[in-house]
């Protein structure tokens, strides 16, 4: 019905949705060419925005009250919030400290990775979501992509061969950097861990194709990623976000019909963020893989049905420190 009915946007919609995922994308094969993939393709995507991140936007905050005002910054402050949409419901993180932001991983690496419960717990951590880039083949977990690091060091370093790779991470000065590192070497990318103070981060991928339809860029220094057509199919999404003050935001929705919705767009991303005061933000691993996890206890799950009271077995996470 969705390929070979008269909506052309139902059509657009089916095809940038399941090349976002990592187990189906054959299923619009089966139905359309690869030529109709690639003209849909090409009429749903959204220009990179060609900026890096201007950390001098950033100042992050300070724990004591402001000169105008008699109400204080509390440094250590968690909220937790509810946000519904036409087609999916989110629950965000706000992290007024960017520094309790860290990342918690499974290494040294093995076949299997961990749900996020453990990752959490195990770290000492409070909350976290779901990070990178991963082999999620059989929910193993086990093994990264791209490149991960933690607390400084480099623990995955594999970036050749993956087209638009994006470095995800908090620097030194616990700014939100994302960075695009398509092309770059092992080496090269040693050196921008290096010299660019990277304390923390994972990688994931850019493109638009008729085999794969991934995102990264939300908001680049205040500047929205304009979307053309739909720009991105509905998924269960995971995202993460800095304001000007520092504040991160850690956001994740349902989709592929939990609760009866098909997830979140880019575009719902770029207007919760917007919403929310992010000067930047981007996209992490996705699907079947968002979830948070927060106080002892999931807030969002797997939308996988065998793993709908948990998550899948991951080797990185986000996590907040605990306090």
């Amino acid at each position: 019905m969705f390929c070979t009915g008269p909506s052309q946007a139902a059509r657009e919609l089916f095809v940038t949705t399941f090349l976002e995922t990592g187990q189906m994308k054959f299923v619009v094969s089966l139905f359309l060419s690869e030529e109709e993939i690639k003209e849909i393709v090409g009429h749903n995507t959204m220009p990179v925005i060609d900026e890096d991140v201007d950390t001098s936007l950033i100042e992050v905050a300070a724990d004591e009250p402001e000169a105008d005002t008699e109400e204080s910054f509390d440094v250590d402050a968690i909220e937790l919030v509810e946000i519904s949409g036409r087609t999916f419901f989110a629950k965000m993180l706000i992290i007024n400290d960017p520094s309790r932001v860290k990342l918690a991983t499974t290494y040294p690496w093995g076949e299997f990775g961990a749900e996020l419960s453990k990752l959490v717990e195990d770290s000492g951590a409070i909350a976290g979501v779901n990070g990178g880039l991963y082999q999620s083949d059989a929910n193993k977990g086990g093994i990264p992509y791209g490149i991960v690091v933690c607390e400084g060091e480099i623990q995955y370093n594999r970036p050749e061969g993956w087209a638009g790779l994006y470095l995800i991470g908090l620097d030194n000065d616990n700014i939100l950097r994302i960075i695009n590192i398509e092309g770059k070497t092992a080496k090269e990318l040693e050196e921008l861990v290096k010299t660019e103070g990277i304390r923390d981060a994972v990688a994931f991928q850019e493109e638009y194709s008729d085999a794969s339809n991934h995102f990264v860029q939300l908001i680049i220094n205040g500047e929205a990623r304009i979307a053309e057509g739909l720009g991105s199919g509905a998924n269960p999404r995971t995202a993460i976000g800095q304001r000007a003050d520092g504040t991160i935001l850690l956001l994740v929705t349902d989709g592929r019909g939990a609760a009866g919705h098909l997830g979140a767009t880019a575009s719902d991303l770029i207007s919760i963020m917007k919403e929310y005061g992010a000067v930047n933000a981007a996209n992490l691993d996705g699907g079947s893989s968002s979830c948070m996890y927060y106080n002892g206890q999931y807030e969002m799950t797997s939308v996988t049905l065998y793993y709908a009271n948990s998550s899948w077995r991951l080797p990185t996470a986000f996590v907040v420190e605990d306090r």
